[in-house]
Parts: structure tokens; sequence; C-alpha cells
């Protein structure tokens, strides 16, 4: 049956409006982007198809174009939406940033960075730059490396610091082996920006270390 046929209240656009998003199952949300389905099968069909084969949400966002495309009813135009609401929800927790302080606003910066960084399978080397307030000025991707690290250069580092006027910094990098736990070479990196970024009167507020579940702070671990 499709969905049309359904009765008002168990559409999934119909119940969105009625009760909230909160209301709706991982399927429903993704039917609603999925919009259409195909012969005998609704958008919601397809939706529950889609998290068996990926496992879930994640699994389906961070498919491949080739990998996604490859299940049935699939293709590049609904890839297209699924990914453009990713991005959209990175761009809603940047703002969020940029307009608050990001020291008293710990659980939505690493909110960001793991909407941003947990699903890269190398590392990637990402600075926040703040101004006197504490928020975000930009965001940047500096250095990406192999699934076993990245090699970071302190000299550009200061570079973009001055070129945004950022009065202070904030470190992220992802673990791609999804263990969070930070390494003496992360630690002893961080030291090193903090002293090269001291002598241009910025501060080193923190640096995160993503990983698939979890999220470290090296200022909270008392590391900086």
């Amino acid at each position: 049956m499709a969905i049309n046929d359904w009765p008002l209240q168990e559409r999934p656009r119909e119940k969105l409006l009625q009760q909230g998003p909160d209301s709706l199952s991982d399927a429903e949300l993704l039917a609603i982007f999925l919009r259409t389905g195909m012969a005998g099968h609704s958008a919601l069909d397809l939706a529950r198809n889609l998290l068996k084969a990926f496992g879930s949400v994640r699994g389906i966002l961070d498919a491949s174009l080739a990998e996604f495309c490859a299940e049935r009813g699939m293709g590049e135009s609904k890839y297209v939406v699924l990914q453009a609401a990713l991005q959209l929800a990175q761009r809603h927790l940047l703002e969020g940033l940029q307009r608050s302080d990001c020291l008293h606003s710990s659980a939505l910066t690493r909110s960001y960075l793991r909407c941003r960084m947990r699903s890269y399978e190398r590392e990637v080397f990402l600075c926040l730059f703040l101004d006197n307030q504490h928020r975000v000025i930009a965001a940047e991707e500096l250095f990406f490396g192999t699934i076993d690290g990245a090699t970071v250069h302190p000299r550009i580092v200061v570079d973009r610091a001055l070129f945004h006027n950022a009065a202070a910094l904030i470190f992220a990098h992802n673990h791609p082996s999804g263990v969070a736990e930070p390494s003496q070479a992360d630690i002893g990196i961080t030291r090193r920006l903090k002293n090269a970024l001291g002598l241009i009167d910025v501060r080193t507020l923190d640096h995160f270390v993503v990983g698939d579940v979890e999220i470290i702070s090296l200022a909270e671990r008392g590391l900086l």
C-alpha cells in the first residue's frame, strides 16, 4: 500500500506535523527524505531496507555513493538529499558555536565535532578559531594523514590564527581506529602548538580527540 493510502495520522509527514519530529522512528524520518518508493514498495519500505542493510542511520549516511546506489530503489538523487541533510546538521551546530561561548558549551562543541569528524577514514586535524568571547570565527581542517596520523605544522596554525585575528584556538582531530585515547604524540603536538601560539598572545583552550563513541578533552585531563 502506498503511503498516500495510509490513514493521515500514520503518514510520516503528517505525523511529524501533528506530533513533532521526536515522534518519528528512524525509518519514518528517512522516508521523508527519500520521498518516493518504487513499484510494490513505499518510501518507508525502502527506508527500512536501508536500515537493515547498513545497520543504522549513521551507517547509511557514512555509505559511499556506490554502496548507497547498490541498494534496491536507491540512486544519486536520494544520496544527494541525505548528504545535504547531514551537511545542514553540521552547519546548524557550527552556527550555534558562532553564537555561544565554547568553554561553556562543551556539549555543543562535542556534538559538532562528532557530527563532522567521526566518520572520517583518515586522520584529520581541525582548528576552531575563536574571538575574545570564545565564539567560533572559523573552523578549518588544516592537516590530513593516513589511518595512522597526520603531520601538524605549528607555523601554519600560527599563520591561520593571525589571518583570522583569533584570540584563542581549540584543536580537534579524529582517531580512525575509533579509540579516542590521546597518544603521547597528541599531547606533544598540543604543547608545541600552545607554545607557538603563546608567542603571539593567542590562547590554546583545548584539544579534543574524536573517537567512534567517546570524545576526550585534553584540558579536562589536565594535559595542556
